[in-house]
């Protein structure tokens, strides 16, 4: 599987995401910067985590105005992998690939912790692996994390298993007590309608080696593989 991880001012993920692609598909990614208007042909395409631009207009607004962002929707457009990580889901919102926003989180504080997740939609390019374990540990780490979204969008994206990933407990609960941040309906990820899009807030890249304290990370890049295999 060949992909690229673009780059913007502001992150601290990338070269976390570079290592980890590496690692899982044995080719190294492209690095591409967010001002290259050309993008190599791949199977993935990766926008990190961190903080573009510092988030000071608002996260992930000026990222997704960038000349490489045209790119990756051109890419998405035409049924290319996209993947969107903690302020990767955040652009990607802003750029419209996904829809829904990305709001403070609800007690206004910043969260840097492992949560567990649930596989809500096994099926996909991004988490056929996660069939037989649904329920997985993931670190999160962001300040606006709250995902919104109207009535009439949310009900879309039930109706049509495009939520990928709900924040639950280690029994794969989905209250009100496993949600970290206040995300409507505990959501963590969404797919767009085509399925070739996801974004999502927590860090499945920082799972990926047992130094870490766990392998369950690399689901979703052995997932991908999978898919283009």
């Amino acid at each position: 599987m060949k992909s690229a991880v673009i780059l913007f001012p502001g992150l601290n993920r990338d070269r976390d995401m570079l290592t980890a692609l590496e690692q899982i598909t044995g080719h190294k990614p492209h690095a591409v910067w967010h001002g290259d208007a050309d993008l190599p042909k791949v199977d993935l395409i990766v926008v990190p985590g961190g903080f573009s631009y510092g988030d000071y207009l608002r996260a992930g607004a000026i990222a997704a105005r960038s000349p490489a962002l045209a790119q990756v929707k051109k890419h998405a457009d035409a049924g290319g992998l996209t993947l969107g990580i903690c302020n990767g889901f955040q652009i990607l919102t802003e750029a419209g690939l996904l829809p829904g926003a990305l709001m403070r989180n609800r007690d206004l504080k910043f969260l840097c912790k492992t949560i567990h997740l649930k596989a809500e939609n096994t099926s996909s390019a991004f988490t056929n692996q996660y069939a037989d374990t649904p329920v997985v540990p993931c670190p999160i780490a962001h300040h606006d994390g709250n995902y919104t979204i109207d009535p009439d969008g949310l009900k879309e994206l039930q109706d049509n298993d495009r939520i990928a990933f709900r924040y639950c407990d280690a029994d794969g609960n989905t209250d009100v007590a496993a949600n970290p941040n206040g995300s409507i309906d505990n959501i963590a990820g969404i797919l767009n309608k085509r399925g070739n899009v996801l974004g999502m807030m927590p860090h499945p890249e920082n799972l990926i080696e047992k130094a870490h304290g766990g392998i369950q990370g690399r689901m979703i890049f052995e997932s991908l593989v999978k898919a283009v295999a």
